[in-house]
C-alpha cells in the first residue's frame, strides 16, 4: 500500500488526466480511494470538497473544479 502511494505521489500532477465527462460521487471514491461515497457527501455538507452541482437529484462534479480543489489542497500543504 505504501509503495502504491509513493508511486502515485511521484507522478507529475500535469500528467494525470481527468475524464472529460462530469464525475459522479462514485468516481471520486475510486479516484481518491475513499472508504465510501458518504465521505463525498460529508465533504459537500462541510463545504470542504470540490464544488459540485445537482442534475435533478444526481450530484456531479466538473473535472476542472476537481483539479482546482486538488491544487488548492497542494498549495495549503506546501505553505
Amino acid at each position: 500500500m505504501a509503495s502504491r502511494r509513493l508511486a502515485v505521489a511521484e507522478v507529475d500532477a500535469e500528467s494525470r488526466i481527468l475524464p472529460s465527462r462530469y464525475l459522479t460521487p462514485d468516481d471520486l471514491v475510486a479516484m481518491f480511494d475513499l472508504p465510501s461515497v458518504e465521505t463525498v457527501y460529508q465533504w459537500r455538507r462541510k463545504r470542504t470538497g470540490p464544488r459540485g452541482f445537482r442534475v435533478g437529484r444526481h450530484l456531479r462534479f466538473d473535472p476542472v473544479d476537481v483539479r482546482a480543489w486538488i491544487e488548492s489542497l497542494r498549495e495549503r500543504a506546501a505553505a
